[in-house]
């Protein structure tokens, strides 16, 4: 049997964690139980962080195909751009030709089915923008180049997932007060699409369950709080009914995050960032998923930032990334094998 690709993972700042919790993961990963995993980026800048951490991690460089092979004994690289400039917990806009590198690396092998699917270490948007990086975050920058020739970039949907809760903003870094001017029914009933279509394909969930937060206290008290949940949630979530969709609300957000209404629900959709993170970094704030949903390819990353405060320190935990390794092997494996389904029942139709 042929082994499956491997996943694949980008360096992220190399002033950062990232460095820290991958050479953590991989130390651990007979513990964690790691599917096999590929960093795209410099060795030097790995070989340097272990060396600063006194971590005995000996790194093999590699390209994907041998990389499931080694990863027993050693952590598979793929040398990928520039060497780092930075230091541990020190910021340096001359390393972002480095992440941007790594970050092109790795979705490359992605897009060409070399690797299973995409894990992003944390970059630092302030430092990527000093480089010239001109996307606001990962995200836009995964989309832009997710698009097809001729045809509008995908519209990613960002979801925070764990085992106890899986949250979606629909708005995500917007000053509160302009939350309520970017709120259309276009943007939820799209939203609410992409999210039920990909928790089916992907989570393997026959008919996902979507409940929408209420933008103003107690979902707008019927227009006397607000006329925002009546006027533009009510709608879309009603559109989204009519497509076959299982959605409801507004509901009013601070019921809906206690054990017994998470029961009642596989995604809880919410008007702005704080709405749903706050709950989803609570409940699971170390094994929490950052997943981008709508690309036609999987990318999962750990649910936090590069924390320079602690970079080079050994206080990194690297349980997100764990978890984020974990799914993105879960979501690969289901695609792989729907689509498998979907060739052999093509096959028998002709």
């Amino acid at each position: 049997m042929v082994a499956p690709a491997p996943l694949v993972l980008s360096l992220g700042d190399p002033a950062g964690i990232g460095p820290d919790i991958t050479l953590k993961a991989w130390a651990q990963r007979r513990d964690f139980g790691l599917p096999a995993f590929l960093v795209a980026g410099d060795p030097g800048a790995l070989k340097a962080r272990a060396h600063h951490l006194g971590l005995t991690v000996p790194l093999a460089e590699t390209g994907p195909e041998d990389a499931a092979g080694r990863f027993a004994e050693a952590l598979p690289v793929m040398p990928a751009g520039p060497a780092s400039t930075a230091s541990p917990g020190k910021p340096d806009a001359s390393s972002a030709p480095c992440v941007v590198a790594s970050l092109e690396a790795a979705l490359g092998l992605v897009q060409a089915g070399r690797a299973a699917a995409l894990v992003t270490n944390p970059l630092a948007k302030s430092v990527m923008y000093a480089g010239g990086f001109p996307f606001p975050g990962h995200t836009e920058f995964l989309a832009a180049r997710a698009a097809r020739p001729g045809r509008p970039a995908p519209h990613p949907v960002m979801m925070i997932w764990s085992e106890q809760l899986a949250v979606v903003p629909a708005t995500i870094h917007l000053p509160y007060a302009d939350v309520p001017g970017h709120l259309t029914i276009e943007l939820l009933v799209e939203t609410g699409r992409i999210v039920a279509g990909d928790m089916a394909r992907r989570f393997g969930l026959a008919r996902p369950r979507l409940v929408f937060c209420g933008l103003n206290p107690h979902a707008g008290e019927e227009g006397t709080l607000g006329t925002e949940d009546e006027a533009v949630v009510r709608p879309a979530v009603d559109a989204l009914k009519r497509e076959g969709i299982d959605a409801r609300g507004p509901l009013p957000a601070d019921t809906l995050f206690h054990p017994e209404a998470r029961a009642g629900y596989d995604v809880a959709v919410g008007m702005y960032h704080d709405q749903v993170l706050i709950p989803a970094k609570t409940l699971a704030f170390h094994d929490g998923v950052n997943v981008t949903l709508g690309l036609p390819f999987i990318r999962t990353s750990p649910d936090h930032g590069t924390a320079f405060d602690i970079a080079g320190t050994g206080r990194a935990n690297p349980s997100s990334l764990v978890a984020a390794l974990r799914l993105a092997r879960r979501l690969a494996d289901a695609e792989a094998a729907l689509a498998e389904r979907e060739g052999r029942r093509a096959a028998s139709v002709a």
